[in-house]
């Protein structure tokens, strides 16, 4: 966009900053052979420094027809190289994951100037470790899930509550009631990307691949 064209855009655009402040350095000549460490070690600093719900995370996954579609949830936990979240089955991101169980996850942290980038392929934990995961949920965390219908269309505000009444009367009859088609998923990565800013734009990005041999190789990638 040319220097004349610049007042063309929209208001709510103009002056808008990024990336303002001084942001630590990223050292990675220090660094873990694998980057499930270095994601608990950036994760630790996350909290240290209060940032706010650092476990949020965008899940990016493909439909049928090849298309992307992304949305924001929270991840449960990290084993290794492998990253847990859950959902229910029948919603728009389970059923795309049984088509296409290639997935991306994505961090972001303002304040710290950080971003994580996680491609991987999702497994289905199985009906007991989903309904392990439900029941740690609160209760009307628990009734929501039950329904049953994330992503379906709502008729109106009442249908929702009929149906969350009727799952809130099952718990209490039954607290150990679950959803058959809730499920915890386990994202086993191939490749991360550790992205420190810098407010000149002379940021530094650190990429970790498993190569052939299911050994992790580490490298720098230009801004």
């Amino acid at each position: 966009m040319s220097a004349d064209q610049s007042d063309n855009r929209n208001p709510l655009f103009r002056g808008l900053k990024a990336l303002e402040g001084t942001f630590a350095a990223f050292d990675t000549s220090k660094i873990p052979q694998r980057p499930g460490e270095l994601f608990l070690e950036w994760m630790a600093l996350a909290l240290q420094e209060n940032v706010t719900e650092p476990h949020a995370v965008t899940l990016s996954t493909v439909d049928s027809e090849g298309r992307p579609d992304a949305r924001v949830l929270v991840l449960k936990d990290v084993h290794g190289e492998t990253f847990y979240f859950a959902s229910g089955m029948e919603s728009r991101k389970g059923q795309q994951l049984q088509h296409n169980s290639h997935a991306a996850l994505t961090f972001y942290w303002p304040s710290l100037g950080r971003q994580i980038r996680l491609r991987g392929t999702v497994s289905d934990t199985g009906a007991e470790e989903g309904a392990e995961d439900l029941r740690r949920r609160p209760d009307e965390a628990r009734a929501i899930a039950m329904t049953g219908r994330q992503s379906a269309p709502l008729d109106n505000e009442r249908q929702l509550e009929q149906a969350l009444a009727e799952y809130r009367e099952q718990l209490v009859r039954d607290p150990e009631a679950v959803s058959p088609y809730w499920r915890l998923y386990a994202m086993q990565i191939f490749e991360a990307e550790f992205w420190q800013a810098h407010s000149g734009r002379k940021h530094t990005r650190l990429q970790y691949r498993l190569d052939e041999d299911g050994q992790w190789e580490s490298g720098l990638l230009w801004p």
